[in-house]
């Protein structure tokens, strides 16, 4: 979001100066543009400024739930999107991870205030101020351990959320001193997806599955892609490139209707037991978005208008052009809800 508000306010500022060589006129375009009378129209729109395909849950209170869909499920095939298909939501399992740590916690199941250090002793040593690091911290992004994409060793080759993603890690210096600062790093939740397996004795996904998934009805919401049939996940492209990358192992995936779901649940507090909202609340965040190649996805509640708004795309880059168009037409959703 930060990132999004400093293009957009370079872009205003070289256009205030007269330096318009270099400005990205598609994302003014798209901003300033008159707004379109529906949510299906807005989401067409998308397509026609180069996603390949979108799909958009709005959940309105007194309102039934709506899918849109726009583009292609898959494109060398032809398949329209499907508003029932699988997307690999990236960082957004993050708000799933943080859910099941509050839980444990309120069980007194595990400490936040413990170290990393007192459930790896074996890192001591590895990972920079261990014995200062809570779980707390790293929950919050405020631990500086630092975040494994940022090795330029892990674009050689893009390991799973795995030990070979763990020990990128452990190759970089710390990027502060625990509660220091604040960086958004994929190792701290690497680490805490360790911890619950620890803690509880088996895998966190299938915690996950217990204590949350199977609760809320959600039947669409997978930990990867060995649990499900690919036909049912929507490709994922990546500019400039004709590889369709949703054969890549890349997390957790949801159709946007059980995304929606969790994510109304967890803003209303039903998806919690007594004390568990308190602890969640001092911990994490509400929303989420999520990037990772060929995937871009956003997860929001508006309680101004009592809505859930999620967005799915299936095309990207890295440089921030895909992703800022992305929150564009997200923004521009939203308005259209609010009327």
């Amino acid at each position: 979001m930060k990132r999004t508000k400093l293009i957009l306010r370079i872009v205003f500022i070289l256009a205030s100066i007269g330096s318009l060589t270099f400005v990205p006129w598609i994302l003014v375009k798209a901003w300033i543009v008159p707004l379109p009378h529906t949510v299906q129209d807005q989401v067409n729109e998308a397509i026609d400024y180069g996603f390949d395909g979108m799909v958009v849950y709005v959940d309105k209170a007194g309102q039934s739930p709506t899918l849109y869909t726009a583009g292609w499920h898959d494109r060398e095939e032809k398949i329209p999107a499907r508003p029932d298909a699988l997307f690999k939501i990236a960082s957004i399992g993050k708000l799933y991870v943080a859910v099941a740590i509050a839980k444990l916690a309120n069980g007194n199941r595990l400490s936040l205030d413990k170290t990393l250090a007192d459930y790896f002793p074996e890192l001591v040593g590895k990972i920079e101020y261990a014995e200062r690091i809570t779980l707390r911290l790293m929950v919050q992004h405020r631990s500086g351990i630092p975040n494994f994409i940022d090795n330029p060793a892990y674009w050689e080759n893009r390991p799973n959320f795995n030990k070979e993603a763990l020990e990128l890690a452990i190759e970089m210096p710390a990027s502060f001193e625990p509660g220091d600062d604040y960086e958004y790093s994929n190792t701290n939740y690497l680490l805490l997806c360790q911890i619950i397996d620890k803690v509880v004795g088996y895998n966190h996904n299938q915690f996950i599955k217990e204590e949350i998934l199977i609760p809320l009805g959600l039947n669409n919401t997978f930990a990867s892609l060995s649990e499900v049939n690919i036909d049912d996940v929507m490709s994922g492209y990546y500019v400039g490139e004709e590889q369709d990358f949703k054969m890549e192992e890349q997390g957790m995936l949801a159709t946007a209707a059980d995304v929606g779901t969790f994510l109304r649940a967890l803003n209303d507090g039903s998806l919690f037991d007594e004390g568990e909202q308190e602890i969640y609340s001092s911990i994490y965040v509400y929303e989420h978005t999520g990037l990772i190649v060929g995937y871009q996805s956003i997860a929001k509640y508006h309680k101004d208008i009592d809505a859930v708004v999620i967005q799915f795309n299936n095309t990207t880059n890295f440089d921030g052009y895909d992703w800022n168009l992305a929150e564009i037409i997200y923004n521009r959703i939203v308005k259209i809800v609010s009327d």
